[in-house]
């Protein structure tokens, strides 16, 4: 069956919730940072993606995958 358009969850990918488990531990192995740094990133910069992905490489010396 064909995937309906015209329900959609409202999740917006442009951010990161810090609040939810699974999302920090996927930006933490993605970037090769711990889950805490993860968190704090979240905490100090917010969760917006691209500000999270600059702050993150710059944090582990361009290690993780971009």
């Amino acid at each position: 069956m064909a995937d309906d358009k015209s329900k959609t969850d409202g999740r917006d990918r442009s951010r990161v919730s810090g609040s939810e488990t699974c999302e920090v531990v996927y930006f933490a192995e993605k970037h090769g940072l711990t889950a805490q740094q993860a968190r704090d990133l979240i905490a100090d910069i917010g969760n917006d993606r691209e500000k999270l992905d600059a702050a993150a490489g710059k944090l582990n010396g361009g290690r993780g995958k971009a």
